[in-house]
């Protein structure tokens, strides 16, 4: 049986929306990069957890603007079924610095959307950022 976990994950673009902010994380001995995000907390509701999530990985923080896309996956290794609810958020305040108080992220800086859509390309479960809505809002990634 699979422990279900909900995951909130900040999409935040430049002015210019050619980049978005990225977080680098441990990973055991190596490391990747993705969106600032993280697990649900009990009590917590998704909103709350994507701007406490921005805050302790990238310094900034956000208002959320609306739902980008839910993921679904089963990390079958890890035990988990998790729901990974994407939202396109602001920047209302703070400074971009890594701030993690569990010490799981190692660097964070604005990367041009290209380069952020190469590097997902690599992980097992698969994003693409985009403007264009036309993108599906929900996706079945299966077992990782």
């Amino acid at each position: 049986m699979l422990k279900r976990v909900d995951v909130a994950i900040a999409l935040i673009w430049d002015e210019a929306g050619q980049n978005v902010v990225m977080v680098k994380n441990k990973n055991g001995n190596g490391a990747y990069w993705s969106l600032p995000g993280g697990a649900v907390e009990p009590g917590e509701t998704l909103e709350q957890a994507v701007l406490r999530e921005t805050k302790e990985e990238s310094g900034l923080e956000v208002k959320v603007k609306g739902l980008h896309s839910v993921r679904e996956v089963f990390f079958t290794e890890a035990g988990h079924h998790a729901l990974l609810f994407t939202f396109e958020a602001v920047i209302v305040g703070g400074e971009l610095e890594v701030s993690d108080p569990d010490e799981e992220i190692t660097e964070v800086k604005w990367m041009a959307v290209d380069n952020a859509n190469e590097l997902f390309a690599n992980l097992p479960v698969k994003m693409v950022i985009s403007r264009d809505y036309k993108i599906p809002v929900y996706s079945f990634h299966g077992n990782v």
